[in-house]
């Protein structure tokens, strides 16, 4: 398989899942049912955890390049670092996260459906460096990272893309807007994927050597997503325990996809 089909291949399928999420409109008839958006969001949430162990944290402490004891030290710098770059964006990026009313960041103009497409974008944005880091450490050679792992967290994220599509599409529709726009909208949502994995993979190709940082950092981004985003939303009203099941089987899933593809 040629480097360019590779390439087609990992930024398309986590975009096709957002899109079949984003399909589900076409299928609603009500709004959203609360406990289906809490078990989804949950399940997003463990296959985001378990990639970010998995295909991320793991791979950057074994090509650190340091002795057995201070692997970690990659690991921790890019992790926190990760953190701190969704902390930053968290706080000067207007806004809305789902079944809120008051938006967060900046204060702007923007009408509430822009502010949900943002707080999607900043969501989606670790996801795509996940991916481009991951494929780029591929693309090196001499990392020992193989297609296939690369290829488990693809489709992993394909999975956990589908509910976030359905989470976005949905809610619109509620709101009043057409079925067609809500689903645009969702598969808009999707969009930055494969552009923070473009950027993520270029400027990997220059530093090298640093890829164990940014397989970190991608790790740290997607983390601060689950505790900041997802597990509050999950605990929210009744029955927050279909979120930690939720969590579980995505968790599960991705650690599988990992292991037996990677």
């Amino acid at each position: 398989m040629s480097g360019l089909v590779e390439l087609a291949v990992i930024v398309l399928i986590p975009l096709l899942g957002t899109s079949l999420g984003a399909a589900g409109v076409y299928f609603m008839k009500d709004e959203m049912n609360m406990n289906l958006q809490r078990w989804l969001l949950g399940f997003a949430g463990g296959v985001m955890t378990a990639a970010s162990v998995w295909s991320l944290l793991i791979p950057s402490m074994e090509l650190s390049g340091f002795s057995e004891h201070f692997s970690f030290i990659p690991a921790a710098v890019g992790f926190l670092l990760g953190m701190g770059f969704l902390l930053l964006l968290d706080i000067t990026v207007p806004h809305l996260h789902i079944n809120e009313d008051e938006p967060e960041g900046i204060e702007s103009g923007f009408g509430n459906t822009a502010m949900l497409m943002f707080a999607v974008t900043l969501h989606n944005i670790p996801e795509g460096m996940a991916v481009g880091v991951l494929f780029a450490g591929y693309l090196a050679g001499s990392t020992g990272i193989a297609f296939s792992t690369v290829l488990a967290l693809t489709i992993g994220i394909a999975i956990q893309n589908f509910p976030e599509g359905a989470i976005i599409s949905m809610p619109l529709k509620s709101e009043g807007h057409s079925k067609n726009k809500s689903f645009v909208y969702g598969v808009l949502s999707g969009a930055v994927e494969p552009v923070a994995a473009a950027i993520t993979i270029i400027a990997t190709k220059f530093v090298e050597p640093l890829l164990p940082y940014f397989l970190s950092f991608a790790a740290g981004a997607m983390i601060y997503v689950v505790v900041e985003e997802l597990i509050p939303e999950t605990a929210c009203g009744e029955h927050s325990n279909l979120g930690v099941i939720g969590f579980a089987i995505g968790f599960t899933l991705m650690m599988i996809l990992d292991v037996a593809l990677g």
